[in-house]
């Protein structure tokens, strides 16, 4: 029986990891979580967001 293999997540968690992460303040990266303008998850009392995600996010808007 073969296993299948999970990819490894890069998660950011926090809105100021986030914010690091696209070059804004935490108040602006707050205000895109917010209004759903990112895809970020809620978990707990923290904001997490997958770095490929949020790639594909920005790469898609460029294109």
């Amino acid at each position: 029986m073969t296993e299948k293999s999970s990819p490894l997540l890069d998660l950011i968690w926090g809105v100021s990891a986030i914010a690091t992460a696209i070059g804004r303040t935490d108040r602006q990266t707050f205000h895109m979580i917010s209004t759903g303008e990112l895809p970020a998850r809620k978990i707990g009392n923290r904001w997490v967001i997958e770095r490929t995600r949020l790639v594909a996010h920005f790469t898609e808007d460029a294109a």
